[in-house]
């Protein structure tokens, strides 16, 4: 109702007024509304793709763990590095590191003259050693691969180094003397073997390393040859 007072001005009545507020007002709270579902699908998405990055970069750490035997990331000091170079002096053929981690031993062994493996269950680590050896320029002298040390033979190698936990060192023994020519050589690292008794040590405490050579270990006999001077007939 539009009422018209004595000069002619139009003025709406109370209930024409209260019409035009409640049209708008639920316009305004849809578009509100609309403005804080977008908002809310905008964050659950968010922490919806941080929870998947998390668990992409968690679960290659915390799967390792829930093994019975379990080998943690512990980075090699620059101590142990040394002391496990020292151990190769004078020694020749191919090389692996049994759970390699970073690749750190690797990398110093190639830089050494050998043609050095890794084996490591964590392919984050694994990726960052590849990255590391093409940067430090010895990516052909190396391979760095995904894998579980108890389904890889070791058997063609002749220099072997363990950064282990004395959990595994009885079974990693037993599965090294099984498949080692007797002309290997196994370097441990902060924990010895149980049985063997090392043939070279070097280092203190953390840093210590121990190096068993198989044909000691294992009591292999080196065969030679026999020379028979001659005579005059």
């Amino acid at each position: 109702v539009i009422k018209l007072n004595s000069k002619g001005t139009v003025h709406p009545s109370p209930g024409a007024m209260s019409q035009a507020v409640a049209e708008q007002i639920p316009q305004e709270d849809g578009e509100g509304g609309s403005r804080r579902s977008s908002w809310g699908l905008l964050a659950t998405a968010g922490v919806g793709g941080i929870l998947v990055a998390l668990y992409a970069v968690v679960t290659p750490f915390v799967i390792p763990a829930l093994r019975k035997v379990c080998l943690p990331f512990v980075p090699a000091t620059a101590a142990q590095i040394q002391n496990v170079l020292k151990m190769l002096e004078n020694r020749s053929g191919s090389l692996v590191d049994i759970g390699s981690g970073d690749g750190r031993i690797v990398i110093a062994a190639a830089k050494q003259g050998f043609q050095a493996v890794g084996y490591e269950l964590n392919p984050w680590l694994v990726w960052y050693s590849r990255y590391r050896a093409w940067r430090d320029g010895v990516h052909q002298n190396t391979k760095f691969y995904i894998s579980d040390l108890w389904k890889v033979s070791f058997s063609h190698y002749t220099n072997v180094v363990v950064f282990g936990v004395p959990q595994m060192m009885p079974q990693l023994e037993k599965k090294l003397e099984e498949e080692l020519e007797c002309n290997a050589r196994i370097i441990a690292c902060r924990f010895p073997f149980p049985c063997w008794v090392p043939d070279h040590t070097t280092g203190e405490g953390i840093d210590t390393v121990w190096a068993y050579d198989l044909k000691h270990s294992r009591g292999c006999e080196t065969k030679s040859l026999a020379i028979i001077p001659e005579t005059e007939s």
